[in-house]
């Protein structure tokens, strides 16, 4: 125990045994036994081994999920060969860095057993712990880098611009719900349609749509890419041939986290009089005719643009996504004159008090006709203005 001791509290032995490893062990997992129904959607991890430094990030959150429900059994070993020698690699090891030797003398074969000892008991666990937290927290921060990207792929997707956009949010038994939205994004009318089972109404539904593009002349259809959505775009397809004369174009955008924005406090503060189901119908309008301005209404992590997102750490994420929303919006610049107060909130150097205080100004005093109207602003002194002129169109 003495020897032990001594041998599993070398730092320097440690060190090398966890690079030893690191390079030339596996992470392995195989399924517990009696829980091969309960885990079917682990089946590819059942007898699974992959090199500790090369497996990527989905397949380590993977079977550490399959972990956590108590599914798979999860170690590290070293190779077949390597773990079917006489003596452990990592024992061996320890043995040479302290020095020892079995030279036939009597207490050779006592050491040896000692070695064994330390590296089955003392270091084996603990190292495979560390090498867990090692392999994890590589895994998370690749996923969070994929989030990342994905996000800021969808915020800088290119806008449709300052054109009326009809947006359609598809549903089945509950019907299409429609919002018509001008070339600023200001709502002009929403209705619901019900062109698909069980009423099947798809002559009414077309009807419908041609009212309200002949009273309005928008000139976009945005669909939203959910539940019915090949359906809704067939209606809309149809719309367009039958009536060329209404000059529509029809775009399918992604839905993501539009139903979430629909029973947020702010989509309540921006349409206090409006069905919480029409709103979704008015975000998937906005959302093509400026994706950015749209999106930073919704929280990133509703937007659902990666793997394993519970999985990962949620602070580094949140941390993550905030700063690709924010370099994106500093990125494109915002337009003063219609941006909404959380566009604005994201500029440098503009608190949510200042934006809402420059929305309030805009209200009041009509559009912004140059930089310096700024400093009119309440609260929005020199410095603000420094740190968020440039950035303001």
């Amino acid at each position: 125990d003495v020897l032990a001791e001594k041998f599993a509290t070398d730092a320097e032995l440690i060190g090398e045994l966890r690079e030893y490893l690191w390079e030339t062990g596996e992470l392995r997992s195989e399924i517990v036994d009696g829980k091969e129904q309960e885990g079917a959607k682990y089946r590819d991890y059942f007898h699974f081994s992959e090199p500790l430094a090369k497996i990527p990030s989905h397949r380590v959150l993977a079977i550490f999920r399959g972990r956590a429900d108590g599914v798979l059994d999860v170690c590290v070993a070293l190779p077949d060969a390597l773990e079917a020698q006489a003596i452990h690699p990592c024992q061996a090891r320890i043995a040479e860095k302290e020095g020892l030797r079995n030279q036939g003398r009597p207490s050779d074969a006592w050491l040896e057993n000692v070695c064994r000892w330390t590296w089955r008991v003392k270091c084996a666990p603990a190292l495979e712990t560390e090498l867990f937290q090692r392999v994890r927290e590589a895994a998370e921060e690749s996923a969070i880098a994929v989030f990342g990207a994905n996000l800021k792929n969808l915020l800088l997707a290119s806008p449709a611009g300052h054109k009326g956009v009809i947006g359609l949010d598809p549903g089945v038994r509950t019907g299409v719900k429609v919002a018509v939205i001008s070339d600023t994004g200001a709502v002009q009318e929403t209705a619901v349609v019900y062109p698909h089972a069980p009423r099947n109404d798809w002559e009414g539904a077309i009807q419908t749509l041609r009212r309200l593009a002949i009273k309005f002349h928008p000139m976009l259809i945005s669909i939203g890419n959910g539940t019915a959505s090949r359906e809704t775009d067939r209606l809309a397809g149809e719309l367009i041939k039958r009536y060329p004369e209404l000059g529509l174009s029809k775009v399918v955008v992604s839905e993501a986290g539009a139903s979430v924005y629909s029973a947020s406090a702010l989509a309540a503060k921006e349409f206090p009089n409006m069905d919480v189901s029409y709103r979704g119908a008015v975000s998937i309008a906005r959302r093509l005719q400026d994706p950015l301005a749209e999106l930073v209404k919704i929280d990133p992590k509703a937007i659902g643009v990666g793997q394993y997102q519970h999985d990962v750490n949620q602070a580094s994420l949140a941390r993550k996504l905030d700063a690709v929303v924010e370099d994106c919006v500093n990125s494109v610049g915002v337009d003063i004159n219609t941006a909404s107060p959380m566009l604005l909130s994201h500029v440098a150097g503009l608190s949510t008090f200042v934006a809402q205080a420059l929305v309030d100004w805009r209200e009041a005093h009509g559009r912004f006709k140059s930089r310096k109207e700024l400093l009119e602003v309440p609260r929005l002194g020199a410095k603000t203005f420094e740190q968020a002129a440039g950035f303001l169109r």
